[in-house]
């Protein structure tokens, strides 16, 4: 399936990686209702006014892989609200001696997608800058 793949390298392990990509709240945003800790899981992101999505965590492997499943989503700034649903955010995670690579993809989000200019540069800041920075210094810079 093709999407929004990017990808950035830490010198951090891969344990260390896995565990900020899961801190949802560190990197992405405050406003992170429910769970995200084991498959089966869902949890709902917020940012007031603008965005909201209901994702459901559909594979988990200790410090090597996340995948959701975006099973609800409202935009405030687009007319047509199909572009997220039913597509998943994955984040693949590879330790190695010259330290951790994490391959980020939002499978499903094309660029005939209304939302995708405005997505695709949300999704640079948060996996560039945002998750860097939680992992490096633990402290993130999420919306919300």
């Amino acid at each position: 399936m093709e999407g929004y793949t990017t990808s950035f390298l830490v010198d951090r392990s891969a344990r260390e990686v896995f565990e900020a990509v899961n801190n949802v709240r560190g990197w992405w945003g405050p406003n992170v209702e429910g769970g995200n800790d084991e498959v089966g899981e869902e949890f709902t992101y917020r940012v007031p006014g603008v965005h909201t999505c209901r994702l459901r965590v559909v594979e988990r492997v200790p410090d090597e892989k996340v995948v959701w499943l975006v099973l609800e989503n409202h935009m405030s700034f687009v007319e047509d609200q199909s572009g997220w649903t039913g597509t998943s955010i994955s984040f693949e995670i590879h330790g190695g001696a010259g330290g951790t690579e994490v391959r980020f993809a939002h499978l499903g989000l094309l660029p005939e997608h209304e939302c995708y200019e405005v997505c695709a540069d949300a999704w640079g800041s948060l996996i560039h800058h945002s998750l860097p920075s939680l992992i490096n210094t633990g402290v993130g810079h999420g919306y919300g």
